[in-house]
């Protein structure tokens, strides 16, 4: 008889480098930790490894100027405009260091009154006093200023504006949430969004952009000895050193059947792998998404493809059970629970239990076991997580 349900541990791991065999060496650190935490591997259990550290075993880096080139290759180097960089200093400040040394002249567009993962320029109280329509209206920076005097952000007291107008005297900023307003200043653009990013580049080039690419476009191969991501380029990268990034990782779909294959030699147990990034949750208080990756998982096994199949049981032991108690209760749940239909997207018992995908799911759980600190517990060993109140 289970006791407990799905249980999520931080595994400790050494602290990997570049050139680390990063299979060999996650799969040892979980075996030694069940080995002395007295718990075993058991057959459907999930193995989430976060990207920063395969990215870091590839040596999956880029400097400024390396980037920088890259852009200025397929832009030209004179006048370029960005629009709805999210506002983060470990996410884009150095990429927007490296776009405007890319250029002559650079146009920032921001979005208001908030980025596209929720970090607010302005509040919603200061949006509703000022009168302005965000679906219509667009400022220079001085206009902006005019109607607006706090745009500090709500955690971390910086005003981006002023942090991202720092990157260089030839930098200006505006505001729209129209992505074809840059076009007023210049016809060469890079939209830096992440989730709308093929619909802004869309609107972009109906509305008359000569050259258009997104950020997924922007180091797709090496240059000049770079890291690069075929799939994501920019995308998912965050801040590594004062002058380069780490970048999203390469090969992950190769890494966790690697993975897979080692535990299966090393345990005789089929266990699921996959590699998480954010956990794809909403902050209550500060209205942040956390989610300024491309996709929350790059690599999985198969068996990790899908979405959840789940009956809501406090919904049967309301209605259809609501005469039954005691063992009689239990046993016409576990009866419910086993004959349920291969699809219950419409059902009633199924209201509730909202169909997002497992890796989706199980992404949200990893971000919030690992931590992005000082836990030291790259790895997350989740167990019981396809068992339900039958099993």
């Amino acid at each position: 008889m289970r006791y407990t349900g799905v249980t999520s541990r931080g595994i400790i791991t050494p602290i990997f480098k570049q050139g680390d065999n990063l299979v060999s060496m996650i799969a040892d650190s979980v075996i030694e930790a069940a080995k002395n935490e007295n718990f075993s591997i058991q057959d459907k259990d999930i193995i989430g490894v976060t990207e920063a550290v395969l990215a870091r075993t590839q040596g999956n880096y880029a400097t400024c100027e390396q980037i920088a080139a890259d852009i200025r290759s397929k832009f030209g180097g004179k006048d370029l405009g960005i629009v709805f960089p999210i506002l983060s200093r470990n996410r884009f400040l150095l990429l927007l260091k490296a776009i405007a040394m890319s250029c002559e002249k650079l146009y920032v567009q921001l979005s208001y009154p908030a980025d596209e993962v929720g970090n607010s320029l302005i509040t919603l109280d200061d949006l509703d006093e000022s009168k302005v329509d965000p679906y219509t209206d667009s400022f220079n920076e001085v206009e902006f200023r005019k109607l607006f005097k706090n745009t500090a952000h709500i955690f971390t007291k910086v005003d981006y504006i002023e942090v991202y107008k720092s990157t260089g005297k030839h930098v200006e900023i505006i505001f729209s949430n129209n992505p074809a307003y840059i076009l007023n200043y210049t016809k060469n653009v890079l939209n830096c969004d992440i989730h709308s990013r093929k619909r802004t580049q869309k609107i972009l080039r109906k509305a008359g952009a000569e050259k258009v690419y997104r950020l997924d476009e922007i180091l797709t191969s090496s240059v000049q000895g770079s890291g690069y991501n075929e799939e994501y380029g920019l995308l998912g990268s965050n801040n590594a050193t004062g002058d380069s990034v780490k970048l999203f990782p390469r090969d992950a779909q190769a890494f966790v059947e690697q993975l897979q294959k080692r535990m299966s030699d090393l345990t005789g147990k089929h266990v699921e792998v996959m590699v998480y990034g954010d956990g794809c949750f909403k902050d209550p208080v500060g209205g942040i998404w956390e989610f300024a990756d491309p996709v929350v998982s790059p690599g999985f096994t198969s068996g990790l493809l899908g979405t959840p199949h789940e009956l809501k049981m406090k919904y049967f032991a309301d209605n259809e059970f609501a005469s039954l108690s005691g063992e009689d209760l239990i046993s016409a749940m576990k009866e419910r629970i086993k004959a349920k239909d291969n699809d219950n997207t419409e059902s009633m018992g199924s209201l509730g239990t909202t169909p997002r995908r497992i890796t989706d799911l199980l992404g949200s759980l990893c971000d919030l076991t690992s931590g992005s600190g000082d836990r030291g517990t790259p790895v997350v060993l989740i167990q019981g997580y396809f068992n339900d109140f039958a099993s």
